[in-house]
């Protein structure tokens, strides 16, 4: 029989959850011809390991192990364009959507010539169920933010629980960002026409296993998803990321100026060297764990790169003395004198980074979906395994 529905599921460290969410899909599925797509980012737990196993006896079970990427979004990119099907749902691996639903969210796309039906996290007094205060009072922020780049009224604009027509999947797929965590924001905030749509609401379950992936860095991968929506690719997102860390960089070289010279008196020349290597090494820090996480040093290459910044940018550091020491001596008060140099350095920052520390990671790798032709788009049945 042909292939109705695919469903993908992105997966980080979730060895415990893969086993019990594929029969939970087993139950709720019954009668549909489906198959499962895990999109595993090498997880160190052995989740791919599980799931090649059961792939061996299953055809309907198929593991795509992204190694040297990462990424919930780029991950859920991958695996629906992988798939033949029809319609291609996302769901989580952590067993906190409500597979149940999956028949009815199915039917009312197929028969209602829908573009995307979404499940929406409510429960009947229309709060979020199964988030702690700290994550309800984030996504709430998140689905306020995002509707500022949404091309349609959703409730939640954040769920990550949904089925895409796949005609709509090919038309945005080229304008897809792949950053982040929200894959469903991307798809909305690329379609270029008013999209038909429902929302189906269920009640988001606690996690049972393993741990939550929001964090900090979570966050900042969703405000760079933000930004570029909202620059329209015009202006280089890692650019504008690299504008706002830059900007944390001179707080943190006025901070260490004012410190060193006006609390610890020690001289202008050594308290403004020492606080261009304090804005230097966070700027290094923070851009490797924010503006270039997909291409994230570590270990032995994270010293390495850092090496690498330092000896990089010291033609930056020397204008920088040289510039903030030449504006001291004509009179300006020493924050002034300061900040120009500071300026300098960040932009230095942004050329090195580009010119040599991850050079790789400015390039559109790990977006293959936006290569040229339609090979990516193309699932062939024939080429499946």
């Amino acid at each position: 029989m042909a292939l109705d529905l695919a469903v993908v599921i992105p997966t980080l460290d979730e060895a415990a959850n893969v086993i019990p969410l594929l029969e939970r899909l087993r139950v709720a599925l019954q009668g549909i011809e489906w198959e499962a797509v895990f999109v595993d980012d090498n997880s160190m737990d052995g989740t791919a390991a599980v799931l090649r196993e059961v792939a061996r006896n299953d055809r309907g079970v198929r593991v795509l192990q992204r190694v040297g990427r990462q990424g919930l979004a780029s991950a859920c990119i991958e695996g629906m364009l992988a798939t033949a099907a029809p319609f291609i749902a996302v769901i989580d691996a952590d067993l906190q959507h409500d597979e149940s639903i999956l028949p009815r969210m199915y039917e009312r796309i197929r028969q209602e010539g829908l573009d995307l039906v979404v499940a929406t996290r409510e429960n009947q007094e229309g709060e979020p169920a199964g988030f702690t205060r700290r994550r309800a009072l984030l996504s709430d922020l998140g689905s306020r933010l995002s509707r500022a780049v949404c091309k349609c009224d959703l409730a939640d604009p954040m769920s990550g629980f949904f089925i895409v027509d796949r005609r709509l999947l090919e038309e945005v797929a080229p304008r897809l960002s792949g950053v982040g965590f929200k894959i469903l924001l991307d798809i909305v905030a690329s379609a270029r026409r008013p999209l038909r749509f429902v929302e189906v609401p269920y009640r988001f379950r606690p996690r049972l296993h393993g741990e939550s992936k929001l964090d900090i860095v979570v966050g900042m991968e969703y405000l760079e998803l933000l930004l570029d929506k909202f620059a329209g690719h015009v202006i280089p997102v890692r650019f504008v990321m690299f504008v706002l860390v830059g900007a944390l960089g001179i707080v943190v070289h006025l901070a260490v100026l004012a410190l060193l010279f006006r609390i610890g008196r020690t001289s202008f020349l050594y308290s403004q060297a020492w606080a261009t290597l304090a804005a230097m090494t966070f700027n290094y820090v923070v851009n490797n764990a924010t503006t270039f996480r997909d291409r994230r040093l570590r270990g032995i290459d994270f010293v390495g790169g850092l090496l690498i910044f330092y000896l990089a940018c010291s033609v930056g550091a020397l204008v920088n003395l040289t510039f903030a020491r030449f504006l001291l001596a004509a009179g300006l008060p020493w924050y002034l004198a300061g900040l120009p140099g500071a300026v300098v350095s960040s932009l230095w920052n942004y050329g090195v980074n580009a010119v040599f520390t991850w050079r790789q990671g400015v390039r559109a790798m790990g977006r293959p979906w936006q290569q040229k032709g339609k090979e990516c788009c193309s699932a062939d049945p024939e080429n499946r395994r």
